[in-house]
């Protein structure tokens, strides 16, 4: 994984055209679109209308299909960053079957993140893989040479880093003279450093990324226990939240580690209903807790029988521990 910084030196030293075609004011396409079809990327929930789920910590495994005419080889890579902006996060996505590629991230906290995955010609992978057929064909040294030493120093001329700009130029120089086997071998050594800042000509992405939800790791294995306060006394008595927390370590020990509770705010006095849901209540029912707002207040209220918000604050307190 590493960070997206080619954006910051993009601008000084181009390293590739717009993603998709841009159109003249005649309609007339400036730039060729890409080469590059992606499709089908995953995970995605109505084709990225609804944010898909996972849980912070946890890798995501990201499927795409990338292909092009032709033999040329592709490069794709997952894009991921926090959708509250920032730098993109790069990582090479690994070609499967069928044309499918696949990579992961790893979401590190909880919140809203996005993703996409980006496709390009890899004209220097391509170069490299000819060579090898040419190197097992046992053919001369062939004029092809020359192509991978252009290429070799038309990379060195983006790379912002001294070293790796001289590692290219004298990669580019040894092989338009070397042997066959000798050049493929120092091609293939240089391979991860000339595709870092080799022209990527048009950039094949998706129109929008995709909407990821990372929720908290107890969102993916967390057993909750349902519990209505007002049945935690002892039978025959309203129960209330002061109840409820010394039943904490019963809870606990049943193997539960979230506590959920139906509404504890004041219930309306009006149309309540009965025990079972019936609608004919008789005077003491307490009626339905999801009927909510009285004389006694509405939702940032505690029902008066269950206690007082300190009582809430220190059943919260105690779930925690």
């Amino acid at each position: 994984m590493v960070s997206d910084k080619n954006a910051a030196t993009s601008a000084a030293k181009p390293r590739s055209n717009t993603i998709r075609g841009q159109r003249s004011a005649k309609g007339l396409p400036e730039t060729p679109p890409s080469r590059v079809i992606i499709r089908s990327i995953e995970p995605a929930v109505d084709g990225g209308r609804f944010p898909a789920k996972r849980v912070a910590g946890e890798p995501v495994t990201v499927t795409a299909t990338a292909f092009a005419d032709g033999h040329d080889h592709l490069r794709v890579e997952l894009l991921w960053r926090e959708a509250k902006g920032g730098s993109w996060n790069r990582a090479p996505m690994s070609p499967g079957f069928n044309d499918t590629w696949t990579a992961e991230f790893v979401p590190t906290s909880a919140g809203n993140w996005e993703f996409t995955v980006e496709g390009y010609i890899d004209r220097y992978g391509t170069w490299v893989a000819g060579l090898a057929k040419l190197v097992a064909a046992n053919r001369a040294t062939p004029p092809e040479l020359l192509d991978g030493s252009a290429q070799l120093l038309a990379a060195s001329e983006r790379a912002d880093d001294p070293a790796e700009r001289a590692a290219l130029e004298g990669t580019a120089s040894a092989i338009a003279s070397a042997s066959l086997g000798d050049a493929l071998a120092a091609a293939q050594a240089l391979e991860m450093l000339a595709v870092k800042w080799q022209d990527r000509g048009v950039i094949a992405r998706p129109a929008t990324s995709l909407p990821l939800l990372v929720e908290q790791p107890r969102a993916g294995n967390g057993a909750w226990y349902e519990l209505f306060p007002r049945s935690a006394g002892e039978p025959g008595s309203h129960g209330t939240l002061r109840d409820v927390q010394a039943r904490l370590p019963e809870i606990a020990a049943m193997g539960f580690d979230v506590l959920y509770l139906p509404p504890i705010h004041p219930i309306g006095t009006s149309h309540r209903k009965g025990p079972n849901n019936t609608l004919t209540p008789a005077p003491g029912d307490p009626g339905s807790p999801w009927a909510i707002g009285s004389k006694d207040g509405g939702h940032t209220a505690i029902h008066p029988e269950l206690g007082t918000l300190e009582d809430f604050a220190a059943l919260v307190a105690s779930a925690a521990e």
